[in-house]
């Protein structure tokens, strides 16, 4: 016997920074399961890339850049997908920039605002623009991609970690004001995931080495390993699943 409740065909989904690493595998793994996968990312070529693949396999999906920081490209990216679909069933905010790594003290305002602008000006703009198309078809559901660091602040990462604490409430505030209109927000909370995003941590042998230490499961996870909350997170399998935010972190946060 099967079941039905992760079938996504029909429905329009768009991952942002689905270029590589965990969006590359929520964009494809939602094309697996019926969804047409809008792909993006700053740079359209890595987003064509992830298309061939999807589409190799017998998926539907397309490339888009949009850099979440820009407004312009969010007004033109909400613009394309309402005259082109007249929906939008799915956001995953997963684009996300972490320029700097060391000691808060030595932050500097480039670093702060590029941070701030794509981690909560991006994904809160986003979730605005994809709710107004929501609210219009009365159903959607918003996934956000939040970090254990939002939780427990991460080594050399201040800022991020600022950023990510914003996701996590960003989301309960979406969930509980846009509810009424039929949509629903969730969000993924990774922990120590291989992605070359999260490069300066596993190059650092000694921070590496210490994390590994504080997991039950006592290795990192792949970015395929995040993906599967995200099709929960999306589908009626989640359909009284609101305002939550699951940690994927191999026990890290026990």
């Amino acid at each position: 016997m099967t079941t039905t409740l992760f079938d996504l065909t029909g429905r329009i989904a768009l991952v942002t920074g689905a270029s590589r690493g965990i969006g590359e595998e929520i964009a494809k793994l939602l094309a697996e399961q019926g969804a047409h996968v809008i792909v993006t990312s700053r740079k359209v070529a890595g987003c064509e890339a992830v298309v061939d693949t999807i589409r190799a396999a017998g998926g539907s999906a397309e490339a888009l850049a949009c850099h979440v920081g820009n407004m312009e490209d969010i007004e033109k990216t909400f613009t394309y997908i309402r005259n082109q679909f007249g929906k939008l069933d799915i956001l995953v905010n997963n684009a996300a920039t972490n320029p700097f790594f060391g000691n808060v003290l030595d932050t500097d305002l480039g670093a702060y605002q590029k941070t701030v602008d794509v981690n909560i000006r991006g994904y809160f703009f986003m979730s605005i623009e994809a709710g107004k198309l929501m609210r219009d078809n009365n159903k959607g559901v918003i996934v956000n991609t939040a970090s254990i660091n939002g939780l427990q602040p991460g080594p050399g990462q201040g800022i991020y970690s600022i950023t990510k604490a914003a996701v996590i409430n960003m989301t309960k505030v979406f969930a509980k004001e846009c509810a009424q209109f039929g949509i629903r927000c969730n969000a993924l909370l990774p922990g120590l995931t291989k992605t070359q995003f999260a490069g300066a941590l596993f190059e650092h042998e000694e921070i590496y080495k210490a994390a590994l230490q504080t997991i039950p499961m006592h290795r990192h996870a792949e970015p395929n390993e995040m993906a599967g909350t995200v099709l929960y997170l999306v589908s009626d399998a989640s359909s009284y699943t609101n305002g939550e935010c699951i940690v994927v972190d191999g026990g890290m946060t026990v």
